[in-house]
């Protein structure tokens, strides 16, 4: 009996390489029209490999492509972003010169006025009080962070969160969430990241002691850094 043995083709760990050149030509933000005799004298590749590993990645579902005269329109999909955006992160922490300190940064942001409501209710702020060992200024400062730290956001879940409970009020239930304590510029302060939230991934919410955009003599569209620092932070919860 003779067995009939068929060929499958099975996914493959994604070439970071090729993501990455594909990413420096602009496909993560436009669809650029790539060539594969062109595009292997970036990646070193014959371009019958470049022509393959496109396809590839096509299948994969780290791109989108579109075969056109002279070559193929690229643009990478949310997939293959990801992934680059989770390679980054793996860099920064080994070069980083303070591994248990995340540093966090983008530009100030104009707030929709929801913080001080939520910060004024007896069941939030009773619990910022005494989980934060601060009463916070009734408002948020919000921070629309930079590309390279919104990929860096993910590793808020890394460090130590003071958690703030739900609760019902008689009349409503209210949502949980995490803080994480921080520096902004010198001043105890601390990430609000709610357990449900509307607002984009790459916003975050800061809470202080003090309104920060008059103590930082800050305005809309101003850089601010902050540092979330693991070490010293073990035992809050």
């Amino acid at each position: 009996m003779r067995l009939k043995i068929k060929a499958i083709w099975v996914p493959t760990v994604p070439d970071i390489e090729y993501l990455k050149k594909l990413a420096l030509r602009g496909a993560v933000n436009k669809t650029v029209k790539v060539s594969s005799s062109e595009f292997h004298k970036h990646t070193g590749d014959s371009s019958k490999t470049a022509a393959r590993k496109l396809k590839q990645m096509e299948e994969e579902r780290l791109i989108e492509r579109k075969i056109v005269p002279g070559g193929q329109l690229i643009k990478m999909t949310e997939k293959g972003i990801e992934i680059l955006k989770n390679e980054y992160i793996e860099y920064s922490r080994i070069f980083s010169s303070e591994p248990d300190v995340l540093e966090l940064e983008g530009n100030v942001l104009k707030g929709l006025g929801e913080g001080q409501y939520y910060i004024n209710i007896p069941g939030y702020r009773n619990q910022f009080e005494e989980k934060l060992n601060f009463v916070p200024f009734p408002g948020t400062l919000n921070v629309q962070l930079s590309e390279s730290s919104s990929a860096l956001r993910n590793r808020l879940k890394e460090m130590p969160a003071v958690r703030i409970d739900g609760f019902n009020d008689g009349e409503r239930t209210f949502g949980g969430g995490n803080c994480y304590p921080i520096k902004v510029e010198g001043i105890e302060a601390a990430v609000v990241v709610p357990d449900r939230t509307h607002y984009p991934a790459d916003l975050i919410e800061i809470i202080a002691p003090v309104k920060l955009r008059d103590a930082l003599k800050l305005k809309d569209g101003d850089r601010i850094v902050t540092r979330v620092k693991k070490q010293g932070m073990e035992g809050q919860k």
